[in-house]
């Protein structure tokens, strides 16, 4: 159990650092393309970018050395959120708003597998917390910290990630990209919020993608560095250091390939929802539970705990079948390396 819960973990906090580093790079990307409209850099070229200075801040030493940055990603995240908000009201108030459809998908089959992914997706965004907490909480007392570090976290999921959601639904219905900033700066026409607003908020977010990139790496940097690392010599002895800016330098640049070769973000999102953060955070809860402390058959504990297992389980399996099969169909439409980001 303790290698499959490492597993999933690893394989959550890749996902997301992949996501950071794309979403990062097409960050940069839109900024160019507003400064030289007609330049030839691509998005894979901005990925690059990034990824080299994700090799640099990866060097930082520990978890807790990210103390600060972590307060500073919150900040960000609220500010980012404001702008964002705004930005949205200001576009759907404005003469110029764009039209509006909220109709959903023709074929049923389609609405099913894309309520599935839907739900993938709001898990990621949900279960982001859990993850840190994990990690930052092996150190006693582990359940009072880990609660207020959850609680915090929630309050501002549902500030930020619905506020924005909200707010870019009502504007730009069905239509509404992914990265929002990119609907209210159309390839055709006039940006649809103040220009410095939306440049203020590409900031904010580029600077909160490096705070998240290097947040969710340092469970793989933990473990690599348990199998690599000499506990009885410094942290920045040579026989430590060499093996460190190897290992954690090939992480990234592995995880900004991917970024580049598969700019796939809302499918990815959806895929690392349904086969990391649902069993994480629906499932194995309360499979341990049960096998720790041993409720009765017959209480309404156990059975409850055996409904969400079982229901959560069906919701995970539908929903990576469901983002795989949107990822495959995505990949049909574009070539390897793309310059635009899948949504």
């Amino acid at each position: 159990m303790f290698y499959f819960v490492i597993f999933i973990q690893t394989a959550i906090n890749t996902g997301v650092s992949i996501g950071a580093i794309l979403l990062a790079g097409e960050c940069i990307q839109i900024m160019y393309s507003n400064l030289s409209p007609n330049g030839s850099l691509k998005l894979y070229e901005f990925i690059a970018m990034m990824t080299a200075v994700m090799v640099v801040l990866s060097q930082l030493p520990s978890f807790h050395s990210l103390r600060h940055l972590n307060m500073a990603s919150l900040l960000l995240s609220l500010g980012y959120t404001f702008l964002v908000v705004g930005a949205c009201i200001h576009a759907g108030l404005s003469k110029s708003a764009p039209k509006k459809d909220y109709t959903l998908e023709s074929s049923e089959t389609a609405r099913v597998f894309n309520a599935f992914t839907s739900i993938s997706i709001i898990a990621a965004i949900f279960g982001n917390g859990i993850l840190p907490e994990i990690q930052a909480t092996l150190a006693p007392p582990a359940t009072g910290k880990m609660v207020k570090g959850l609680l915090m976290c929630y309050s501002v999921i549902l500030v930020t990630f619905y506020s924005a959601a909200v707010s870019g639904y009502w504007v730009f219905g069905n239509k509404s990209n992914s990265n929002i900033l990119k609907s209210l700066m159309p390839d055709e026409g006039p940006s649809l919020a103040p220009t410095w607003v939306l440049d203020l908020g590409l900031v904010f977010v580029l600077l909160q993608l490096f705070a998240i990139g290097l947040v969710y790496s340092q469970v793989a940097y933990e473990i690599m560095e348990k199998q690599s690392a000499d506990v009885k010599q410094g942290m920045f002895s040579k026989r430590n250091l060499i093996p460190r800016l190897i290992l954690r330098t090939l992480y990234v640049t592995f995880c900004g390939f991917m970024a580049a070769m598969l700019p796939f973000f809302g499918d990815i999102n959806g895929v690392v929802g349904a086969i990391g953060f649902i069993p994480l955070d629906f499932v194995l809860p309360m499979l341990l539970y049960n096998m720790t402390y041993k409720p009765q058959k017959s209480s309404l504990t156990y059975w409850i705990n055996i409904s969400i297992i079982i229901v959560f389980t069906g919701a995970g399996i539908i929903g990576a079948f469901s983002s795989i099969r949107m990822l495959v169909l995505d990949a049909y439409k574009f070539k390897l390396f793309s310059s635009d980001v899948v949504d």
